[in-house]
């Protein structure tokens, strides 16, 4: 039985006992039947009123319990809805009041949910919006009224966030562009103007709107003050060339100069508005000696002459250079020559000095030929002739890449140009083969000067007896010629009378054409009649030093009398 129940029966029972107290005090009272009657029905009214009351009263909770239950299902399906949530799951088999506790939980549970989405959302529609203000970007779009679900919040917190970085970036972006802006106007001594600068400048950056285009007209206005100080710098340093230039042709003294020192490193606009006038009064200056003006700058087209290689016809075709009538027009045309031959310089500049290197080498490579022919070489212990080798090698190796190199280098230009490359007024390749051949004649030359030399020498000695020494370097190291008889003196100073000198073909395949190779040794000796007991035997380390001069005084007509006489 349950522990109901029993209250029940025991209520009963109370009940019951109750009663018949109340009949044995009446019937000891002696109080008659009609009025017990009374009595007994008083108690039944009283107690069924009680009762009635109580079992009103337990009604009324039930009532209650079911218009609680409706209430907290319709107000769970409405946040659900909201929310976004699937709909709450009811437990069955369990009372009214159980359920009505866990139906009333539940809405508890997502009215607090709501709540805190709501007040996430709150924030994160004021923190959009400030950033909105400063970035003048357009609103994410989540309504303020609505309940956001869980991933509409992730995403808007997150486009916050990216906003957020944004703004520092472009903050980051408007500081720096900010500075230089402040930094190149202070340069430019230049005062804000329009609206858009005195905000930048003047106004808090805390207020300054970092939109896109805001963002974009800075680094425009950047541009345009970066643009400007570049153009003042070329300005101010256009003028100081012209200074200088006007300086050193006018010979203005040292001290003046440097009096104008400061406007000579700085480019701000009182530098520039200073170095105006200075190139305005050089000017004028200029115009009051224009005689030595005018030699100065044709000074300087003679060097620009020299370094593009001009030819006699194209200097002669500026004839003002060669006028002597001094006038403002006559110093306005060489002002413009020598523009035109720095830039014409400037332009081909490396093919210039290519050509000048070219040179260079090829002076070099012509001092060493001529070192090859001197006869005092081969006193020398210090190493040079070693060195002279070497470089006469390095040059027939270097020579002829350096011309294909330039080579290659003009036909692109020409190309480019269309025009064709001059030298000296000729093409490069022609100028190159021009040097090769008078390189070639003159060696030609001195071969036919020492061969008529030494025919002359060998004539005069069959004439007249004259002895032939050996060369005073050649006595220093221990050579000496014998004197016999007349006869002998003739034959030793055919045997002997050598050149000291030692030639070398040109090296090295080129591009041009290379003076023609010796033909060996061998190939113009002739059998040397050697008279017996006539001298000493030459000296082995000088045996080989004149064959050269030996093979052209054996190939000659008077070497061949000479041995057909003896």
């Amino acid at each position: 039985m349950r522990k109901s129940e029993v209250l029940a029966a025991e209520s009963v029972s109370c009940l019951n006992k109750a009663l018949c107290h109340l009949k044995d005090i009446w019937e000891e009272i002696g109080i008659p039947e009609d009025q017990r009657l009374q009595r007994t029905n008083v108690v039944k009214n009283h107690i069924k009123s009680l009762l009635d009351m109580m079992v009103k009263e337990e009604e009324c909770l039930r009532q209650r319990l079911v218009i609680s239950i409706q209430t907290c299902r319709t107000d769970m399906e409405k946040l659900c809805l909201e929310l976004q949530l699937n709909a709450f799951e009811e437990e069955s088999g369990i009372s009214m009041l159980q359920q009505e506790n866990n139906i009333r939980t539940q809405v508890e549970a997502l009215l607090k949910e709501k709540a805190q989405r709501m007040q996430q959302l709150k924030a994160l529609l004021e923190q959009e919006q400030d950033l909105c203000d400063i970035l003048c970007s357009e609103l994410y779009g989540l309504s303020a009224d609505s309940v956001p679900t869980l991933e509409q919040l992730e995403s808007f917190s997150q486009h916050v966030a990216s906003q957020n970085t944004e703004k520092l970036k472009r903050y980051a972006e408007f500081a720096d562009l900010k500075r230089q802006i402040i930094l190149y106007m202070a340069e430019l001594e230049h005062t804000p103007e329009t609206s858009f600068e005195k905000d930048v400048v003047c106004e808090d950056e805390d207020a300054f709107c970092l939109s896109r285009d805001n963002i974009s007209s800075l680094k425009l206005l950047v541009c345009q003050l970066e643009e400007s100080k570049v153009e003042n710098e070329a300005r101010c340093e256009a003028n100081r060339e012209k200074i200088q230039r006007l300086w050193d042709r006018l010979q203005v003294p040292q001290e003046d100069r440097e009096a104008f020192n400061d406007h000579m490193v700085s480019s701000r606009k009182k530098n520039l508005e200073a170095l105006r006038a200075e190139v305005q009064r050089l000017e004028e200056l200029k115009l009051l000696n224009i005689c030595n003006v005018t030699e100065a700058i044709r000074s300087e087209i003679a060097v620009f002459w020299e370094k593009c290689f001009f030819s006699t016809d194209q200097r002669q075709d500026f004839a003002p250079y060669f006028s002597e009538t001094f006038t403002e027009e006559l110093l306005s045309l060489h002002d413009a020559e020598i523009q035109r031959l720095k830039q014409h310089y400037e332009e081909h500049q490396d093919l210039f000095d290519g050509v000048h290197q070219w040179e260079d080498s090829w002076r070099l490579f012509l001092d060493l030929e001529k070192k090859a022919t001197d006869p005092t070489r081969f006193t020398n212990r210090g190493g040079n002739l070693l060195k002279e080798e070497k470089q006469r090698s390095e040059l027939h190796k270097s020579l002829p890449k350096l011309e294909n190199k330039l080579k290659a280098q003009i036909d692109t230009w020409e190309s480019e140009q269309d025009r064709e490359f001059l030298v000296h007024g000729k093409k490069f390749l022609q100028y190159v083969e021009e040097q090769w051949e008078l390189h070639r004649i003159e060696k030609e030359k001195e071969k036919q000067e020492r061969h008529l030399k030494k025919s002359k020498q060998t004539e005069e000695d069959m004439l007249y007896g004259t002895a032939v020494r050996t060369p005073t370097k050649r006595r220093l190291l221990g050579t000496t010629t014998p004197i016999k008889t007349r006869k002998f003196n003739a034959t030793s100073s055919i045997s002997s009378a050598t050149s000291n000198s030692s030639s070398r073909s040109v090296y090295g395949a080129t591009v041009c054409r290379s003076p023609a190779p010796r033909p060996p040794l061998s190939a113009n000796k002739t059998p040397l009649v050697r008279t017996p007991g006539v001298g000493k035997p030459p000296n082995p380390r000088l045996q080989g030093c004149n064959k050269e001069n030996e093979a052209q005084l054996k190939g000659s007509p008077l070497s061949a009398r000479l041995v057909k006489g003896l």
